[in-house]
């Protein structure tokens, strides 16, 4: 039941933060056009759960598809770059300089491409989690322990081989770093595609309400999207503290 240990502090920073929330409203009167209560946000969270609810399965379907998308090119990427020294030295200075592109800049690009439907939010996402999944791995697969190495070479172990029994598995818990990572910023991605060019998801529909000035709406669907954020993010490190077992027990 240790799972249930970070969920509890959750909810208890949850419950201080709109404490929080509620006394800045009611010490300095702000206005609802500027914060709106938690009380309000809570009645469009019941008052409109079927509008909430059809555009966070449009964000959540492009943030997982998204995930899985930049996940595996990211791997096969790090895979790439250790099997290789000159392929490494070309591209790991274009992935390095790809960050510095800020992400309001492609995303008009990308709705140009890709057209204003999920291909554009997905690819998005992509760009956004490939970087940290790919650095990752690649940085695990670099850092073998060298007694691991020095029994393969022992056994006579070929170069493919080395790197799928051995080099990759010592790569694992650099890898669920990086995956963590990229959970955590997937909403990003899918947001921003949905603010630049969309007609559905919670980033369009937080646009929308706040062109109509309707900031309750507008902050039951961040909430949502939190909501939606966290739950991927401890779904995902439950998972990876089963597969990796040998490092979780550290934590």
């Amino acid at each position: 039941m240790n799972w249930l240990k970070p969920l509890g502090k959750t909810a208890l920073l949850t419950v201080l933060l709109l404490l929080l929330w509620q006394s800045a409203v009611s010490l300095w009167q702000l206005p609802h056009y500027m914060l709106p209560t938690p009380s309000a946000v809570w009645e469009q969270l019941q008052h409109r759960p079927l509008l909430l609810w059809q555009h966070a399965q449009i964000t959540a379907l492009e943030m997982l598809i998204g995930l899985l998308l930049g996940f595996l090119l990211g791997l096969g990427s790090a895979l790439l770059l250790s099997l290789s020294a000159p392929v490494s030295a070309f591209l790991m200075p274009l992935l390095v300089m790809s960050q510095a592109i800020p992400v309001f800049a492609v995303a008009p690009l990308l709705v140009l491409w890709f057209g204003y439907g999920m291909a554009s939010k997905i690819v998005m996402t992509v760009l956004i989690i490939y970087f940290p999944v790919t650095a990752a791995c690649y940085d695990g697969l670099r850092n073998t322990p060298q007694a691991w190495l020095d029994l393969a070479r022992t056994m006579q172990i070929g170069r493919i081989a080395l790197l799928f029994k051995v080099r990759l598995p010592a790569a694992l818990p650099a890898l669920a770093s990086g995956l963590r990572i990229a959970v955590s910023v997937a909403p990003i991605g899918a947001v921003v595609g949905e603010w630049v060019g969309s007609s559905q998801g919670l980033g369009y529909l937080m646009l929308h309400a706040n062109a109509r000035m309707q900031v309750d709406l507008m902050f039951a669907a961040l909430l949502l999207l939190i909501l939606m954020a966290l739950v991927l993010y401890f779904v995902a490190d439950r998972l990876l503290r089963r597969i990796i077992p040998w490092v979780s027990h550290l934590h």
